[in-house]
C-alpha cells in the first residue's frame, strides 16, 4: 500500500471526525481514541499535556513548536534539554514535568494549574492512571504503544487534535517510503544471514531486556535484517550479564535513556567484553535527537536508517546526515549543523565502533 493509502487507512482506524459547531465556524473535533473511548473538543486544543515519554515532542514536531504544550512526564524533559530540541526550542526547556510522575500517575494539583484543554495519556494500562484526568473533568485522548500502526494512528489522533491535521500526511508517507525501502532487501534474508542484536533498556540500575511481543525495538530490529537476541522472554524481564554472554549477541544497543551509559559499561566488563558485539566493536548507544531513538517517535525512521546502515552495510547506504537534515527542517523546521548531528549520534563516543566512520562529516 502507497503512503497516501496509509495515510486514508490511518485516519480511517481513528475514526476521526471534523464537525462545524455553530457560531463564528467554530470547528467541533471527534476522536475515538485507542482505548475506544469518544473524546470530544469544542476547537483545536490550545493547552496540552503529554505524560507518555515521546508525546512531548512530538506534540512539538507536529505543531511546530511549543505554543501548546503545557506540562509533560519528566523523562520528556530531560530529553529536551540533554538533547537538541532543547537548543532548538528553547522553551521547552522551561515546561512544568510536575503534572505526573515517571510511573504515569497524574498530579492532579499541577494539573489543575496547568489548565490544559487536553491530556494525552497511556491507554491498556490501568484506570489508576486515567481516572485522576476524568475524575478532574478533563478530556484524556488515550494512546497506545507498540506497534507501527499503533504509532500511526495516535499521531494522527493528534494532529488532529490541535488542529493540525495537514502535517501528518508527509509524516506518514515517508515512515512508510523508509519501511518499504528497508524490508525490500531484508524481507527474503535467510535466518543465517540475520545477525542478532540485543536491545538493553536498562543497564546501570538493573539490566533489562524484552521478548518480541508488543515489542517496537523487536519489530525494528527485524525490520532491518536482523534477530531479536532476548526474542524468547516474555515481557520486559531482568537479566544479568551471565545471561548476555549466553546469548552471545552480534550487536548490543545500549539505550539513551540513561545519560551515564556508554559504550564502556560493555567493553570494561569482563564478561560483556568477551561477547562477539564487544570482540568486534559493534557495541553502540542509541542516538538522542528531538527525542530518544529507541521508542516510536516522530523521527523512527531516521533509528530504522541507522541501524539498517549498522547491521547490513552489504545491503544499505543511507546518508544518514542529509537525510537528519532534511527530516528536521520537516520536522522543526531547523537547519542542523555539523556539529549538532556529531552530538545527536553520539560520534565522540563511538565514533571508533565498526562501521561508525560511515557517518562521520565529510
Amino acid at each position: 500500500m502507497g503512503g497516501r493509502g496509509m495515510v486514508r487507512r490511518v485516519v480511517s482506524g481513528c475514526a476521526v471526525a471534523l464537525l462545524m459547531a455553530g457560531g463564528a465556524g467554530a470547528q467541533q473535533i471527534d476522536i475515538k481514541d485507542q482505548a475506544g473511548r469518544d473524546v470530544k473538543l469544542d476547537g483545536p486544543a490550545r493547552r496540552v499535556v503529554t505524560i507518555p515519554m515521546p508525546m512531548a515532542s512530538g506534540v512539538i514536531a507536529l505543531d511546530g513548536g511549543t505554543g501548546r504544550l503545557v506540562g509533560m512526564n519528566p523523562l520528556s524533559l530531560t530529553a529536551i534539554r540533554e538533547g537538541i530540541l532543547g537548543k532548538i526550542f528553547p522553551a521547552a526547556a522551561k515546561i512544568t514535568d510536575s503534572v505526573t510522575g515517571t510511573n504515569f500517575m497524574p498530579n492532579v494539583e499541577a494539573l489543575a494549574a496547568a489548565n490544559p484543554d487536553l491530556v494525552i495519556q497511556w491507554g491498556g494500562r490501568g484506570n489508576d492512571i486515567v481516572d485522576p484526568i476524568t475524575n478532574a473533568g478533563l478530556n484524556a485522548l488515550l494512546i497506545q504503544y507498540g506497534t507501527e500502526e499503533l504509532t500511526r494512528q495516535y499521531m494522527t489522533m493528534v494532529a488532529t487534535a490541535i488542529g493540525r491535521p495537514e502535517r501528518i500526511g508527509p509524516l506518514v508517507e515517508w515512515r512508510d517510503r523508509v519501511e518499504k525501502e528497508i524490508e525490500t532487501k531484508t524481507a527474503k534474508l535467510p535466518a543465517s544471514d540475520r545477525p542478532s542484536v540485543l536491545y538493553l533498556g536498562n543497564a546501570l540500575s538493573s539490566i533489562t531486556a524484552s521478548g518480541d511481543k508488543g515489542n517496537y525495538n523487536a519489530f525494528y530490529i527485524d525490520m532491518v535484517g536482523a534477530r531479536n537476541a532476548s526474542a524468547d522472554l516474555s515481557g520486559t524481564v531482568t537479566i544479568n550479564k551471565e545471561q548476555i554472554a549466553q546469548w552471545n549477541p552480534d550487536f548490543i544497543l545500549l539505550n539513551a535513556f540513561e545519560p551515564q551509559l556508554d559504550v564502556s559499561w560493555v567493553y570494561n566488563d569482563p564478561i560483556l567484553s568477551l561477547t562477539k558485539a564487544a570482540q568486534n566493536h559493534r557495541v553502540y548507544k542509541v542516538p538522542l535527537g528531538g527525542y530518544r531513538w529507541d521508542p516510536p517517535n516522530q523521527e523512527s525512521p531516521l533509528s530504522w536508517m541507522w541501524l539498517a546502515d549498522l547491521v547490513h552495510p552489504e545491503l544499505f547506504d543511507f546518508d544518514l546526515r542529509a537525510e537528519m537534515k532534511s527530516a528536521y527542517e520537516t520536522l522543526y523546521n531547523y537547519q542542523l549543523s555539523d556539529a549538532d548531528i556529531d552530538g545527536i549520534l553520539w560520534m565522540d563516543k563511538q565514533g571508533s565502533a565498526a562501521g561508525y566512520d560511515r557517518f562521520k562529516a565529510k
